[in-house]
């Protein structure tokens, strides 16, 4: 997938075979995570007193920071990239990247990372991390583990506007009927694959099962995969389907703000 090149990009299985890959990320990056303790002080707002910053966890501070580092190297600029902080980001201090337009103008404001962090913390660092509480020689190595795994997550979540413009070019008159009627449930069954998600889930509980356990164990009785293959599905399931669906509907809601005036008045 060339991002200068939206033949390549603008294909559902150039999509498709993206978010394959994505899903390797994500079940490594929580595998990572799995090494440490909980960490609730990691997202305590004002835990810790820094100066400038007032109502932000460490994590908050910490994933800003990064965010600041990684739109000065153009991160931001690319079409797949959504960042937490948008407020916040810097001018590039490499020349920009003149990529084509791929998406609606408005395509940056549909932004759920605020949805993601929060699930993240409450739902999933529970879940995979080895045990509870604090280990305070840690709490760096969390964060930055946490800013892998979110942002791994959001761009995954965020994919979902490139599939509902494949969508909406492979079927502009039937979104156009539906985005005028405001019918969101119609939109909702349009975009939703019960088959393709079915698949997902699967792909993630052999993915987990082949990244979480240490080849030598495998036909143990006891093979002690670092972070349960089922966990990860669930978090799919819960989580990263819904959000991708909640952008694809945000996204095709407004879709007919960026087309043209003449061909939406002549869907009837």
């Amino acid at each position: 997938m060339d991002f200068t090149k939206p033949e390549t990009v603008l294909n559902l299985d150039n999509i498709r075979q993206a978010l394959v890959r994505m899903e390797d990320t994500i079940v490594f990056d929580l595998i990572e995570r799995s090494q440490f303790y909980s960490s609730p002080s990691v997202y305590e707002i004002n835990k810790f007193q820094i100066e400038g910053f007032q109502d932000l966890s460490f994590l908050d501070w910490a994933l800003l920071q990064m965010e600041k580092v990684h739109s000065q190297i153009r991160r931001y600029e690319a079409p797949d990239e959504s960042p937490f902080f948008p407020k916040a980001i810097l001018p590039p201090i490499l020349p920009p990247i003149n990529y084509p337009k791929l998406l609606a103008n408005y395509s940056d404001e549909i932004n759920v990372n605020n949805e993601i962090k929060k699930f993240y913390v409450e739902e999933i660092v529970p879940q995979v991390s080895c045990k509870i509480g604090d280990q305070q020689e840690n709490l760096g190595s969390v964060s930055t583990c946490d800013i892998e795994c979110l942002q791994a997550i959001s761009r995954r979540i965020h994919f979902g506007k490139f599939v509902a413009e494949v969508k909406y070019q492979n079927d502009k008159e039937n979104y156009i009927r539906l985005i005028k009627a405001r019918d969101v449930k119609g939109i909702e069954d349009s975009i939703t694959n019960s088959v393709v998600e079915g698949k997902i889930l699967e792909r993630l509980i052999i993915k987990g099962e082949g990244y979480g356990i240490d080849p030598s164990l495998r036909y143990s009785q006891n093979p002690q995969s670092k972070v349960k293959p089922e966990v990860i599905a669930k978090l799919y399931k819960d989580w990263i389907i819904p959000l991708t669906k909640k952008v694809e509907i945000d996204y095709l809601l407004r879709r007919l703000e960026d087309e043209d005036a003449e061909l939406v008045k002549s869907v009837v």
